[in-house]
């Protein structure tokens, strides 16, 4: 049995409770000046902490040799809504000023380490250009991700018309900070096989939420389940960084499980879920009773039906393992990608440098054409040519031959025999729910979970997330829909869906802005895909949130900050799917007028293309001008006439 159980010996319980700093001023004091007591549940009794036994200390540095002071800057160098880096002699840090007031945080996106100075600042938070992971200006604190850590906060202050700023070395150093956490150690009132919360799933839903849970004081058991030998790693990368080891694509070390009480149990796959009695069976026969479920078990690749499809050689990329096996396999030796999905597209890309030869074979006749629209998909496939990579489109495979037990050859059915060496098959996948077809739990005929808007299932206390679920989406009047996607699996929330395409600028030269409309709802992001795509001076940039990372050109919808104005008609990639501070929910991202005119030019054609009015105001989801919205600059909206 995966993971690691001790025999249960009766224990007093122990509860730590860390308070962030933005709720300390809030809860340290009541109403009557006095220290307020902390409520945490421990197993169902209430019992109360007065902040005198978890005394916090005031201040934030506590080794006097990690700080480091530092002039940055004069304190009429920044405009309103302006950042800058600036370096502090042993690392560096991001300032912002934003209504009159100078603050600092990491410069680095904790996701991939972007730089934030390149994003977008708008409202009190700034969003990172590549993901759009959204961070508080004020706390650091994560709003909108992906990702999982938030920005350090620096202090800053003024002294004589110069900007100081002040800081820890270690934190200039990583760049990131765990929120705060719960800590328990509770185990007096269960047996080795029951939990208070059962995760099955260790993927980034799975684990956001035994996070969450702990940063809102959850001091009770929580137990999360994986299929995989591996703590929860970082899946979107297999196929980006391909010989990636375990370690270096974890999204958590082992250490931060033990910190704070997470136990997951690796190799341990369930079998069958008994919702009346609250039991998950596990394939092994091990059975375990939990109070509250979540069903985070994401998608099963699918393989193929041909015959040879099970010979050695022929690979879903799945594990950390396939990516590894792949790699040493494929280098220098003919390689055939079947599907040209996200995946395949992106393996292509990883091996075109490492192998004899890549070839890829899809059904359709351009990469894409459901996420960007054909005439972008052929300006990727054309970069893809221009780089070794051989495409065999509307077509697909018939056999895979061997020769001595091993893939010598792939057999299309338009009848052409291609070498291959290695075969990565990237065709899709379906949501892997097969063990809850018998539970009583609400499944869609395409194998999805339905959930309400509270992630929670036809079934009490049992919840599900991530790709295996259908939720109903506000964007679009509460229909049920399935994004199988990172981001999602951190937070739901995203548009669907396209009816044309205007390109604004050379696709041959790959400098263009492709802008996705949707009638009657202009701007609609397409399933899975970008508001709208960006391609400069020919760069390989990252393609889609998923990153393409030598072929491909980032996800945008329409945002230049005035820190830094580019050329006319050009733009810096964000993409937001929510709006946030009680503003309508939608799409948006801001469109700076003064230097962009052109695009302005271009989403009004497209908003009455879209049957939307374009106007000035200062309510409605649209595209706003400004980087901050407290300048009360004009911006075009776009609204229902």
């Amino acid at each position: 049995m995966g993971g690691c159980f001790s025999k249960p010996k009766p224990v007093e319980v122990k509860i730590e409770v860390v308070i962030p700093e933005k709720e300390r001023s809030k809860e340290e004091m009541s109403p009557n000046g006095k220290a307020s007591p902390l409520i945490y549940k421990v197993n169902g009794t209430a019992r109360h902490y007065h902040l005198e036994e978890h005394p916090i200390a005031s201040n934030p540095y506590h080794n006097p040799k990690d700080v480091v002071e530092a002039s940055v800057c004069h304190v009429k160098d920044l405009e309103n809504g302006q950042m800058r880096e600036v370096d502090l002699g042993c690392g560096k840090a991001l300032l912002i000023k934003e209504s009159g007031e100078f603050h600092a945080v990491g410069h680095k996106c904790p996701h991939y380490g972007a730089p934030l100075v390149k994003g977008v600042l708008s409202r009190g938070r700034v969003r990172c250009p590549w993901h759009g992971a959204c961070f508080s200006i004020s706390t650091g604190d994560i709003e909108d991700f992906p990702g999982l850590d938030s920005l350090p906060r620096f202090q800053v202050k003024i002294e004589k018309e110069k900007v100081y700023i002040r800081a820890s070395k270690q934190a200039l150093q990583t760049q990131r900070r765990t929120k705060m956490m719960a800590k328990c150690i509770s185990l007096s009132n269960y047996n080795l096989s029951s939990t208070n919360v059962l995760i099955i799933g260790a993927g980034a839903a799975g684990l956001v939420c035994a996070e969450t849970l702990r940063q809102e004081g959850f001091s009770d058991r929580i137990v999360m389940c994986t299929m995989d030998r591996h703590l929860p790693y970082d899946r979107p990368k297999l196929s980006k960084s391909m010989d990636s080891h375990p370690e270096q694509i974890a999204l958590r070390p082992k250490e931060f499980f033990c910190t704070y009480d997470i136990e997951v149990l690796t190799e341990m796959q369930v079998a069958a879920v008994d919702v009346k009695s609250k039991i998950a069976v596990f394939k092994d026969g091990f059975k375990m009773e939990y109070n509250k479920l979540l069903i985070a078990t994401g998608n099963t690749p699918k393989t193929l039906s041909c015959k040879g499809k099970e010979m050695e050689n022929v690979f879903n990329i799945r594990t950390p393992e396939d990516a590894n096996r792949v790699v040493k396999l494929a280098t220098s030796k003919n390689v055939v990608i079947v599907g040209a999905s996200f995946l395949g597209m992106e393996v292509a890309a990883y091996l075109a440098e490492r192998a004899h030869s890549v070839s890829l074979v899809e059904l359709e006749h351009v990469p894409f054409k459901k996420f960007f629209g054909e005439r972008v998909g052929r300006a990727v496939m054309k970069m893809f040519e221009n780089n070794r990579v051989k495409f065999y489109m509307q077509t697909e495979v018939s056999e895979l031959r061997e020769q001595e037990g091993k893939l010598k050859e792939v057999v299309l059915k338009s009848g052409k025999v291609l070498r291959a060496d290695v075969c990565v098959v990237g065709v899709g996948a379906v949501p892997a729910t097969g063990f809850l077809k018998q539970s009583g739990i609400n499944i869609d005929s395409k194998g999805f979970i339905v959930v309400n808007k509270m992630m929670q299932t036809n079934i009490p206390g049992v919840f599900a997330a991530g790709d295996a679920v259908t939720f109903p989406l506000a964007l679009r009047n509460n229909k049920k829909v399935n994004v199988p996607h990172w981001q999602m699996a951190h937070m739901h929330g995203h548009g669907e869906g396209f009816d044309d395409v205007v390109i604004q600028g050379d696709l041959d030269e790959l400098k263009f802005v492709a802008f996705y409309t949707n009638v009657p709802h202009a701007f609609s992001r397409p399933e899975g895909g970008p508001l709208a795509l960006v391609a400069q001076n020919g760069a390989w940039w990252w393609m889609c949130a998923w990153g393409l990372k030598r072929y491909g050109a980032h996800c945008i919808t329409l945002g230049i900050p005035r820190a830094h104005p580019p050329l006319p008609g050009t733009c810096t990639p964000w993409v937001n799917t929510c709006c946030r501070d009680g503003a309508p929910a939608g799409t948006q991202g801001p469109l700076h007028t003064g230097h962009s005119s052109e695009c302005a030019g271009t989403l009004a054609k497209i908003a009455k293309r879209g049957g939307c009015v374009p106007r000035l105001g200062r309510a409605a989801v649209g595209m706003f001008p400004s980087c901050s919205l407290s300048t009360q600059e004009p911006f075009i909206s776009l609204c229902q006439p």
